[in-house]
């Protein structure tokens, strides 16, 4: 049965809508593998790549420049990932620029992130190998929270074992907030200190008021700031020295002395040594004592003599009038 011409028109329209969307289909796919444009390659070695699969995006700044276009085991811990990268953004990458596995989102799909470096040294090439850094996996995160609940369930036991003998009176702070004598205790003692720190504190304004009134010349040591009183002190001081060391001269020459009166040097040892000289001494004081006995006497007789009376009479009188 031959087609009509509306057939045939919507045959047209079919197939040619069919080849649009397969246009559309292979440019956009190519156009995210970049097979329209200029690329070059670029590599970087993981131990673990965390679920990459090629076509994966590879970012640099937050900007897609490439994909992932292959992905080699070279041995049990290192794993080569070449990356499909265009030209234009190689002029950006510095080579020691690392590249990192992370995800798009918090549930989208494994890319490559380049991170940029200090931007100080040149520029990678094609086929150059660039630093990355392992991703954190997921079994090391669940491991590392694992042991992290371990220990905040042991941590939370002890808690409440604490919490438990403190509500019961047990240990210290269950003594102190169950024991209502302690507890007044206590009270009293920071009482007790509150008021040590009070008197401590007047203590110091007293000795600070003592400190300031030491420049008052009307004390003992603000008047010894007085420089003319300083002076005059000093002078003192110099005198007492002086004499200080005119009295060790006297004490020095007296000792000399005694020194030489216990050597038998001098006239006082010799006096008082010799005993014969001491006899004479103790003879010519009795005969003197006898003389003046004697003398007395006589002058007592001249006084009743009649030739000698009138003298002595006026003698009496002259000292009468004298006193």
């Amino acid at each position: 049965m031959e087609k009509t011409t509306s057939e045939k028109i919507r045959l047209g329209l079919f197939v040619i809508i069919g080849l649009s969307f397969f246009v559309v289909a292979i440019y956009f796919i190519g156009s995210k593998q970049q097979m329209f444009g200029k690329t070059d390659h670029l590599s970087a070695v993981f131990n673990n790549v965390g679920g990459l699969q090629l076509g994966n995006n590879v970012r640099f700044s937050g900007i897609n420049i490439g994909s992932v276009r292959e992905i080699k085991i070279i041995n049990d811990t290192t794993i080569n990932v070449d990356m499909q990268i265009e030209k234009s953004y190689f002029q950006y990458i510095k080579k020691d620029a690392i590249a990192s596995i992370g995800s798009d989102g918090l549930v989208g799909s494994v890319i490559i992130n380049i991170i940029p470096g200090k931007g100080i040294e040149s520029n990678v090439v094609a086929g150059d190998i660039i630093k990355s850094v392992n991703r954190i996996r997921t079994d090391d995160m669940m491991s590392t929270l694992n042991v992290t609940n371990q220990n905040a369930a042991r941590l939370t036991a002890d808690l409440l074992k604490i919490t438990n003998d403190i509500n019961n009176g047990n240990g210290t702070i269950g003594v102190l907030l169950r024991d209502s004598t302690m507890s007044n205790d206590l009270k009293e003692t920071i009482h007790n200190l509150k008021l040590t720190s009070q008197k401590t504190t007047q203590t110091i304004d007293n000795l600070n008021t003592q400190i300031a009134s030491f420049d008052n010349k009307n004390n003992v040591i603000g008047v010894l700031k007085d420089t003319v009183v300083a002076n005059k002190i000093k002078k003192v001081v110099i005198n007492l020295n002086q004499s200080s060391e005119e009295i060790n001269k006297v004490v020095t020459n007296l000792n000399a002395t005694i020194l030489n009166i216990k050597e038998g040097k001098g006239a006082i040892n010799y006096l008082a040594n010799d005993q014969k000289l001491v006899k004479q001494i103790d003879s010519t004081m009795s005969n003197i004592n006898e003389a003046s006995k004697k003398l007395n006497e006589n002058l007592e007789a001249l006084k009743h003599n009649w030739f000698f009376r009138g003298y002595f009479k006026k003698m009496e009188k002259q000292n009468a009038v004298d006193k």
